[in-house]
């Protein structure tokens, strides 16, 4: 399980598409498609640059976003997860 302290990265078989405010990623080892809303498509973003901690990304959402930072870090470990166990990203 991924904690706010993990730095993550992308994982290289996987491919993003921006569709409106929403982004798709293909993992292009398994052909599964995964859609992330809004702020999920803006850490997305901020992974594309490099690989960051999820407090590192909270603290870009925080600036951004009018939401509590420990609400923030707890979705941000929970889609951490989620995209840890598709395999989309890779954490350290």
């Amino acid at each position: 399980m991924i904690s706010v302290t993990h730095s993550i990265s992308i994982s290289e078989h996987v491919v993003a598409r921006k569709v409106g405010e929403d982004m798709v990623l293909l993992n292009l080892e398994s052909g599964q498609y995964f859609g992330l809303d809004t702020i999920g498509a803006r850490v997305w973003e901020i992974l594309e640059s490099k690989p960051q901690t999820l407090s590192e990304i909270g603290a870009v959402i925080h600036d951004e976003y009018d939401a509590p930072r420990g609400e923030i870090e707890n979705d941000l470990v929970l889609l951490a997860n989620a995209l840890l166990d598709k395999k989309l990203i890779v954490a350290d």
